[in-house]
């Protein structure tokens, strides 16, 4: 069957919300389950017996599935139909979300993460495709606006749900609360738009590109994430999935780049605001992902924050990103692209040099300060980053660029947060060296100042040492931290300069937002 087809009339009215709704939420069940069940890994471990190292394999599995599946959309839409597979893929999360809660062992509960992250790949390229289609072209920019409000909203949401859900009832509900969404959005999607399906072909099946992309994608995303836990290069795991991971992404490379029908089109870069913008959010998501996991880390670790209360803390990064993000898709229509992500890129920047100047002795508010201010530059990133990959691309091309770029952009998330976390250690171990050089019972400053809290607090020798200690290692941890903030910073203004290598785009998708309908 060919792909040429007339285009379809917009949406409108109360079938156009409501169908933005159902995507929208479909959206939202997925991006949340990328972090939702992060502040759940010691009760899900206790629960069924296991370590916690063994139970962070709940989020590795998941994060390695899904990264494989999202660059196969194109593929997969143009064998299956855009609502065809849109409607099943939502089916099939909401079905493993449910195997994911009544799961008895860790075992069962891994296969069923895989699946669920496997089947997960396809709603967020899609979803962005079909609201373009959903909207007039004069609206795209609302459309791909939404769609950023709740991408932006799912991982913030996340670890408050998480916390509040597994210190109030069972931690099966994380995945439970997806039933009632899956069916709603399935039931309306379908209704909506089932006689909207895009054409199909049958494509032959790039069986060596699918194997190779398996291969480097899985062995890389378990290194990223174990490398900490083993000691990075010193362990022969790390060393061997490292090795098997470099040669079998050479080999995809090259073999993508001579397939007739490849499984992941990497041809697209060959296009520069593709290139550009899909860098650009790539890096820029890397960062704040990764920062976005230490920071709850950080607060629990060394603040005595709970789970839930970290989560509420970061949780008003969503209030100025919800507000603002209708706005930015009216300020599109007129603006260039590229000025509102430079935006984005300096607020950035300057949220992450106000968190430079954190103490230990903190408070809430000095915390939640910057945390609110960043849902600034949070509303001004997905949207005219996301218009700017997705101009030029014709209808047929419009799920392929969005399952590469989106794959980009988890990926890049994935390293992200794998490199903020051993630099921030790494720091931590540094200033932890510095601050203790002096430090030793030769030398007589020490002594009075362990003889000078013993006095004051009334502890003996041992107490007031382990004191020291602890407050060395919670310094040290805190000057870490700021520096991972200042490095971050400066990051988000060393990659403005991808934006302007791209052409000017307006309207919130240019030539895709209206071919997409």
């Amino acid at each position: 069957m060919a792909l040429a087809q007339a285009p379809l009339p917009p949406l409108s009215g109360g079938r156009l919300v409501l169908a933005t709704i159902a995507v929208a939420l479909a959206t939202f069940m997925n991006v949340l389950d990328t972090s939702i069940a992060n502040v759940a890994i010691p009760t899900i471990s206790g629960n069924l017996g296991v370590s916690v190292d063994q139970g962070t394999w709940v989020i590795t599995v998941f994060a390695a599935a899904n990264a494989v599946s999202i660059p196969l959309t194109g593929w997969l839409t143009q064998r299956i139909g855009e609502i065809r597979l849109f409607v099943g893929a939502i089916v099939l999360f909401t079905l493993t979300s449910w195997l994911c809660g009544i799961a008895p062992t860790l075992p069962v509960l891994l296969v069923a993460r895989v699946v669920q992250g496997a089947v997960a790949g396809p709603l967020i390229p899609l979803s962005q495709a079909i609201l373009l289609g959903s909207y007039p072209k004069e609206k795209s920019s609302s459309a791909l606006a939404l769609w950023g409000m709740t991408a932006t909203v799912g991982p913030i949401a996340g670890p408050t749900l998480g916390g509040w859900i597994t210190d109030n009832y069972n931690w099966s509900w994380i995945f439970y609360i997806n039933i009632p969404v899956g069916v709603f959005a399935a039931t309306v999607t379908w209704m909506m738009y089932r006689k909207r399906e895009t054409p199909t072909r049958r494509t032959p099946i790039d069986i060596v590109g699918l194997g190779l992309l398996i291969v480097w994608v899985g062995s890389l995303q378990v290194m990223l994430d174990k490398g900490r836990d083993l000691d990075w290069f010193n362990s022969p795991v790390i060393v061997a999935l490292g090795i098997t991971a470099l040669i079998s992404f050479a080999f995809f490379l090259v073999w993508e780049l001579t397939e007739e029908d490849p499984i992941v089109d990497l041809r697209l870069f060959a296009q520069r605001n593709f290139l550009g913008g899909t860098v650009a959010i790539s890096v820029a998501y890397g960062v704040f992902f990764g920062n976005l996991v230490l920071l709850p880390q950080w607060m629990q670790e060394y603040l005595g924050y709970r789970a839930l209360d970290a989560g509420l803390v970061t949780a008003p990064l969503g209030v100025f990103a919800v507000l603002l993000s209708p706005v930015i898709g009216r300020v599109l229509k007129s603006w260039d692209a590229r000025a509102v992500a430079t935006l984005s890129f300096v607020g950035f920047a300057g949220v992450f040099y106000m968190r430079t100047n954190y103490v230990i002795s903190i408070d809430t508010w000095h915390l939640v300060l910057p945390t609110l201010l960043q849902g600034i530059p949070m509303a001004l990133f997905f949207v005219p980053l996301t218009s700017i990959i997705l101009s030029g691309q014709p209808p047929q091309r419009l799920a392929a660029a969005a399952g590469v770029s989106n794959f980009a952009r988890v990926f890049c998330g994935a390293v992200g947060t794998s490199i903020a976390g051993n630099e921030w250690n790494n720091r931590t171990v540094l200033h932890h060296v510095r601050l203790t050089e002096q430090a030793s019972i030769d030398n007589p400053g020490f002594n009075h100042q362990i003889d000078l809290t013993r006095s004051l607090l009334h502890l003996n020798v041992d107490s007031a040492r382990a004191l020291f200690d602890y407050t060395v290692n919670t310094q040290a941890a805190m000057m870490g931290l700021n520096d991972i903030f200042y490095i971050s910073s400066i990051i988000y203004v060393l990659i403005i300069p991808l934006i302007w290598i791209t052409r000017p785009t307006k309207g919130g998708g240019g030539a895709a937002a209206a071919g997409a309908h």
